[in-house]
């Protein structure tokens, strides 16, 4: 097998007009995406192989290397990144299948009858927590019904639940984007998931006093601003320490779980002066149905219905919460969540850490690839470190089996429901291991950096586009972690030629990119099922827009100061 150099300029000529090459495969996704609205699989399968034709026909990588590079990516979309997801769905799923969640959704609501409190205990907090286990839309499926279940009109609640789903999703579904990020870019995952863990942050400082301000105006702000406060300082100061400190893959389990704890203990010296009380509409067990509507309507499968969830929103004066369960039920509700701590913190111990890594690991290169950057360097992502044992989804599954005996689930049950997981999830495996498989073609070919050395010609102002690219890629994708796939070299490569931080702008698309995630055709669509309004993304998407953009602002703002001013920030 012959070595492969990668060509910057495969033309010869205007470096732009081959920049314009290497990004159709993109252009091509974005234009089936946004304005065709063609299914997530099919844009990406196709723009995989405009990018594997281009590779053989333009780049010039041999045949043989441009399907192993395929191959290669898909095997990295399906593992670490779709084993994590499957199995964190699955133990999600497993709660759903008993009337654990419904006790957990009656303890949230019990709570307090304010909707303000209840729309940042439940879409921001729970939700979180949501994201963290699960991702791909379900957390937004799952809130939004809930707030309507409590109350809030069926628009509204949308809204928040959408607008909710940015602070965690960069650590979501047991860290999956900056595990592809530091997948796709060589960076350290450590390394990558600090810079992360100090971006993010802010906007969770920001987020709940925008829920609380669409649920209720500048009133709402004033009156709950304490809660708001309290429960995105505490979401950030943990998510900070543990994406810098303790483990990625819990960063936002913590975070939610003692985000909910302090606004909790807060709301026991402290209540709202003139409460927004709720007002019982449809069961939760409706809304279920709703949501159920949006898992199988949605061909990506990005969220999964509560199926046989329990519990429902008591009718009556509007004044009063749900009846709060019992203490042993309490615990039992959250006992995944617990098994997963303890299961992961048991996991960072460094004699079983080693254990795992000795044992339950290995790397190899991977096979009929051979390829070297244009200044003669091997380029990355050749070798495959394969660690069964100690990845995050086989962690995830040894919590499943855990819970299957908590809950006394019969193994032939879990099965099924491992097999109904897979099924939902037919399509995003899919769409997942093509947008890896082309991220992986588009990198080793030279496509990617064609395109970044041709952007590093926007000089210092490439640290304002950089949050942009994050922000389209997922808006249009859906997924942060296919954005950062797409994108994470690209940024790299373009950093690396401004004399700007790799680590900074690879960080950056994963940070910036979950601002776009409320605008995401799957997302839309999902949460207008969710609250029975099909056929309103539209109207959600203009509501979101200006809140988006503009969080896109703030975020470009502390980028460009970590730059400068600020960059002791950067690891």
């Amino acid at each position: 097998m012959s070595t492969f150099h990668q060509i910057v300029d495969p033309l010869n000529g205007p470096l732009a007009l081959s920049a314009l090459l290497a990004a159709l495969p993109l252009l091509l996704l974005f234009v089936m995406l946004g304005i065709f609205r063609t299914k997530a699989w099919k844009a990406a399968v196709a723009s995989l192989v405009l990018s594997i034709a281009l590779a053989i026909l333009v780049w010039q990588m041999p045949p043989g290397q441009a399907l192993s590079a395929t191959a290669e990516g898909a095997f990295y979309g399906v593992f670490p990144i779709l084993w994590i997801l499957i199995n964190a769905l699955w133990v999600y799923k497993l709660t759903v299948a008993t009337r654990w969640f419904g006790v957990l959704g009656d303890t949230i609501r019990s709570i307090s009858a304010d909707l303000r409190i209840l729309a940042i205990l439940i879409a921001f907090c729970f939700g979180a927590l949501l994201e963290a286990l699960a991702g791909f839309g379900a957390p937004v499926a799952i809130t939004a019904a809930m707030l309507v279940a409590a109350g809030m009109k069926p628009l509204k609640s949308a809204m928040v639940a959408l607008l909710a789903n940015t602070a965690p999703v960069a650590f979501g579904a047991m860290a999956s984007p900056v595990i592809a990020l530091s997948g796709v870019t060589g960076i350290p995952l450590a390394t990558v998931s600090a810079m992360a863990g100090r971006q993010t942050p802010f906007l969770a400082l920001i987020v709940p006093l925008l829920l609380v301000f669409i649920v209720d105006g500048k009133r709402g702000v004033r009156q709950t601003w304490p809660a708001a406060v309290v429960g995105g300082v505490v979401f950030a100061i943990v998510q900070f320490l543990t994406s810098n400190f303790f483990t990625v893959e819990l960063t936002d389990v913590l975070a939610s779980i003692v985000a909910i704890a302090a606004v909790l203990l807060l709301l026991r010296v402290w209540q709202p002066a003139a409460p927004l009380d709720t007002h019982a509409t449809e069961p939760l067990v409706e809304s279920v149905h709703a949501q159920q509507g949006a898992a199988s309507a949605h061909d990506g499968g990005s969220s999964s219905a509560a199926s046989g969830a329990s519990g429902e929103s008591r009718p009556g004066d509007g004044s009063t919460a749900v009846g709060r369960p019992g203490t042993r039920e309490i615990w039992m509700a959250v006992a995944p969540y617990l098994v997963i701590i303890a299961v992961f913190s048991l996991s960072q111990v460094p004699v079983v850490k080693a254990w795992l890594t000795a044992v339950g690991g290995f790397s190899f290169r991977w096979p009929a690839l051979d390829v070297v950057d244009p200044s003669g360097k091997q380029a990355g992502s050749q070798i495959m470190r394969f660690d069964h044992l100690k990845a995050t989804g086989t962690l995830l599954l040894i919590s499943g089996l855990i819970t299957l005996a908590v809950y006394r689930i019969p193994f032939g049950r879990a099965v099924r429901i491992y097999g109904d997981t897979l099924k939902v999830l037919r399509w995003t495996i899919l769409t997942v291991s093509a947008v890896l498989a082309l991220s992986f073609v588009m990198n080793l070919s030279g496509q990617t950096g064609t395109l970044g050395i041709a952007l590093a010609s926007a000089g210092g102002i490439f640290a304002l586009l950089s949050p942009l690219l994050g922000w389209i890629g997922v808006a249009l994708t859906g997924s942060d972690t296919s954005s950062n796939s797409l994108f994470g070299q690209l940024q790299v490569t373009a950093a690396a030629h401004t004399g700007l931080s790799p680590v900074l702008m690879a960080a950056t698309n994963s940070s910036a990119g979950v601002l776009g995630k409320m605008l995401s055709l799957q997302n839309l669509a999902v949460a207008a099922a969710a609250v029975g309004l099909d056929g309103s993304e539209s109207t959600l998407f203009r509501r979101l827009l200006g809140w988006s953009l503009g969080l896109l602002v703030v975020l470009t703002a502390l980028v460009l100061l970590q730059t400068g001013v600020l960059s002791w920030m950067v690891p």
